[in-house]
This record gives structure tokens, sequence and C-alpha cells, in this order.
């Protein structure tokens, strides 16, 4: 099915019988249905889709046998405790699994008369119910898609000359899988080696703790060992989307960046609950950013004229900032990025592409990291080091870096004239402090929150 395609369940005029689906500025409108796994009510965790500010539950809706055909042979993969069954099955999938769920949640369709009256038994309130990782994941590699974080990191104008070898293909380190966590679950502030000029090298807390505002990218069902997969079926292994913030150490990075990225990066990694299906995201595909009138033609194996096209995608992401002071006193969250992904310079089929150039295999549920996301503007700065001055929050404070007790809140949404816009939800974290000056008590891995 090709990636042009809008089919019905992308209808703007489609509207759901659960009222908070249709409120303008929601997330989870009919058109998005996104998956995610969750618990309530005592019970163990098992998949679900947002609708409004409810869970479709997929276990209760098997129960019920309100699905049919393949869209319960999905459901059953995707009932629990992780999305990978579900992912290994492909798009076609999940496909059909959202149309049946399109059909029995719309207003105005036959499905509404077997849904509604069960809807004590198939919805939970998100408001009562605990989000947990949607996938196991063995494996996440981190990208580098962003010339205008490139260029800014490294403290260069943005008409500077670009790394040669980010112009010829999306550069990335395998990160650390372990340390993923779902948003809402707090971030301990990890101690390191660091070197500060002409200092001797320190042990101890990290003093450049950073953002990096990111989309990540879950793997449908892969590749074997030894079968590069080619760019014109990338988009085929790409299952769904993320919010993602890459936590990076800055000291403790730049010291240690001889042979690449390791303690500054693999601290933690924050992602949204809801992967939000390739499918969804249709309406909202774009023609790829091309950074200069002389940046290079894409060798033939990352080369597709429908993925130059439609390869990249049209989504806003926000960064903010929440002190402790700020709630304190009540105040809301201080927006620090706005900037969009259509900015990225190397597409998700690109990336999966060069992935398995050498055979190397991908498995369902693996997340690629789309990098950090920077804008041209000042505003589109996605991570703090990219600032060159502190940063000055509404009520006075002032941030170099993230500090002891920050709240980082992303958010992101996707928008097209003609189409319902359809959000990813929030992903956060709260840093806590180092290890060494805790207290006993919150040594315990905290509970996600909201």
């Amino acid at each position: 099915m090709g990636m042009t395609i809008i089919n019905e369940t992308h209808d703007p005029a489609r509207q759901s019988w659960i009222a908070t689906a249709n409120q303008p500025g929601c997330d989870f409108p009919i058109q998005n249905l996104p998956l995610g796994i969750f618990s309530s009510a005592g019970r163990k965790s098992r998949g679900g889709v947002a609708i409004g500010d409810q869970i479709f539950d997929l276990s209760a809706g098997l129960e019920a046998g309100v699905f049919s055909g393949e869209a319960a042979d999905a459901a059953r993969a995707a009932v629990g405790p992780t999305l990978n069954t579900l992912m290994a099955r492909g798009l076609d999938s999940a496909s059909a699994l959202r149309a049946q769920l399109s059909n029995l949640l719309r207003a105005d369709g036959p499905g509404r008369l077997r849904a509604e009256p069960l809807a004590d038994r198939l919805l939970v309130p998100m408001a009562s119910a605990q989000m947990h990782l949607p996938v196991k994941v063995d494996n996440f590699t981190d990208f580098i898609c962003s010339t205008f974080h490139a260029l800014r990191i490294s403290r260069r104008p943005l008409d500077a000359a670009l790394p040669p070898v980010l112009q010829y293909m999306p550069v990335a380190y395998h990160a650390r899988a372990s340390s993923l966590r779902l948003s809402g679950e707090d971030v301990r502030r990890p101690q390191g080696q660091s070197k500060a000029g002409d200092q001797p090298v320190q042990f101890g807390p990290s003093r450049m703790l950073d953002f990096e505002l990111e989309v990540g990218a879950f793997i449908a069902s892969g590749n074997t060992l030894g079968s590069p997969i080619p760019i014109e079926s990338a988009l085929s292994q790409l299952f769904g989307y993320c919010l993602l913030n890459d936590w990076s150490a800055r000291d403790i990075q730049f010291w240690e960046s001889m042979l690449g990225p390791f303690l500054g990066k693999s601290l933690a990694t924050t992602i949204s609950p809801w992967v939000i299906t390739a499918e969804a995201l249709r309406p909202f595909r774009t023609t790829v950013f091309k950074p200069r009138p002389d940046w290079p033609r894409p060798l033939p194996y990352l080369c597709s004229e429908s993925d130059r096209h439609e390869g990249g995608m049209d989504i806003d992401l926000e960064a903010y900032i929440l002190t402790r002071r700020m709630r304190d006193t009540g105040l809301s969250p201080a927006r620090v990025t706005k900037t969009n992904l259509r900015f990225a310079c190397w597409t998700f089929a690109q990336m999966v592409a060069h992935h398995t150039s050498n055979g190397c295999n991908l498995q369902p549920g693996d997340i690629l990291g789309g990098g950090t996301i920077s804008g041209p503007s000042d505003e589109g700065r996605a991570c703090l080091a990219e600032c060159a001055e502190p940063l000055n929050l509404p009520n006075g404070e002032i941030r170099r870096y993230v500090e002891d007790e920050d709240e980082v809140i992303f958010r992101g949404r996707a928008q097209r004239q003609g189409y319902v816009p359809i959000g990813f939800g929030e992903c956060r974290a709260r840093i806590l402090a180092a290890f060494h000056s805790a207290k006993r008590k919150e040594l315990v891995t905290s509970e996600p929150r909201g």
C-alpha cells in the first residue's frame, strides 16, 4: 500500500461518539488512534488505544467480540505485555485493527451500536490508568540528521562548511537500550569524568546535563542478518513514532568522545508512551529538507524519488522547562524550543536503509532516534548546548543547563490544512540529584507520574 494513499480513517469530517476526542486541540482524535500498553484497577498491563481522554481496552474488545477477521488477529497480538508481536506482523495488520477501531468509535457508523453500549467495559479513563513502555527494546540507535544542530553545537555559524560525512549518510551510534525510560519517570543526574579547560580531570556529578528534542521510530518486522533493506522497502519497516529525549551529560560526553558517545549518553533516554502509527501520519508527509543548494544527491542505496518527495514529516515539536520554583508558585512550564521534524536532512527510510546496508539485522520494537531536530531560527535550538548565551526564563531564573528538580517536557503535533491535527502526548521527566548526594529512600526507582 503506497504511503500517498489517504483512506477513510483520515477523513476530517469523521467524529467519535466519545465527545472529548472531538474537542479542538485534542491529541487523540479518531484520526489518530495510537497504540500503547497500560494497566488499571489492579489488572496486569495490556494493550490499548488512545481516543480522547479514554483508552480503548483491546483485551476487553476481544472478550466482547467486537473485532473480526484480521483486526481480531491484530488485537490478539497487541494485548500485551508489549507491542512487539504486533509490530512483527507488519503495517497491514495494524492498519486492519485501526480501520475496525475507527468504525467502532465513529459517531455516524453502524459500529457505534455495537461499541457504545459496552463503553463501561471497553473504555478506561486515562486519568485512572498507568502507562508502561510500549515495547521491549533490545536495540536503540541514535542518528544525527540536523545540520543546524551539528553547526551550532560546534560553535560554527549556520552558513559555515558542513561536515562532509553528514552530507553523504545519516551518522549514528548504537545507544543504550537498557536505560530507556517512559515519560513521567524521574532521571537521576549522572556522575562521570570531565575536564574543564586547564583544570585537572575530575569525577563527580555532571554540571552540563542537557536534553535533546527528538522523534523516535519503531521498527516493524525487521530483516535477517546479512540481508539489507532497500530504500524502496524501508517505509514498510517503520511501524510508528514517539517523542524521544536523548539526555546528554555534555561535560562527560565531550571529555570521553575520542571513540564516540558512551557514559555521557547512556544515563537515560525518555520516550512518550503512545506509538503514533505510520498510517496515522500519512497526511503529514512532506518533501525532504535540503540544507544547501549544493547538497549532494544521495548515493544510489539511499536514493528514492518517492522518499525524496514524501519522506519528510511535518510535525511541530516543542520543549518546555518547569523549574521547582515555577511549580511552587503555580507557574506554567516555559517553552524554550519550537522546531519541526521537516528540518531533518535525512529521512527515517534512509536511516533504515543505511543501518542495514552492511547486513545488520533490525528487530521488531527496535528504536531509531532521528537526532536532535533543530531548526534555522533561535527558537529552533533543540538542546541547551546550542545556546551561545544562558536561557532567561519568564520568572527571572537563568538556565545554562538543566538543574536538579527541573522538569523537561516535550510535545509534538502533526498538522496540515485539510486534515485533523494529531498529537503525540507528552514526553516528560524530572531531574533528581546525583546518586552520592541522594537520601537512601530516594534510591528506589520512582513510579511514572501521569
